[in-house]
């Protein structure tokens, strides 16, 4: 019983930083441009953004989604920040992310959201 409860304890803790940076992703500063693209024969999109983050040291930027409206794709732009103990240089730095999102609608465009801004882009077919 005391060995369960130990391999239990161990194997929360080795995944708890796993939850716990998924958790603290935050919105990029802002996003520049978006392409959205469908893929031939499926009912899959495929979308690159980029945009920027205020200082160094963000990691893992990528695309989450929001909703799905059966038009429209709604996603935002998330990513790790720096520790709180980092030295980072003080300027926008460019962040880019890809995703396929796979849907059952004729989806017609794609909403990026970041922290400062928004850009909606048509889906190229």
């Amino acid at each position: 019983m005391a060995s369960r409860l130990l391999i239990v304890t161990f194997l929360l803790a080795a995944a708890a930083p796993a939850l716990a940076a998924a958790s603290t992703d935050k919105r990029v500063y802002k996003v520049d441009s978006v392409i959205a693209t469908a893929k031939p024969k499926s009912r899959v999109v495929e979308i690159q953004a980029k945009g920027a983050v205020q200082t160094g040291g963000w990691r893992k930027a990528r695309l989450h989604l929001l909703r799905n409206d059966g038009k429209t794709l709604t996603l935002e732009f998330l990513a790790a920040p720096p520790p709180a103990e980092m030295t980072v240089i003080d300027q926008l730095v460019p962040v880019k992310a890809t995703a396929e999102i796979h849907t059952r609608h004729r989806i017609t465009s794609v909403h990026v959201i970041a922290d400062a801004n928004e850009v909606t882009a048509q889906i190229l077919h």
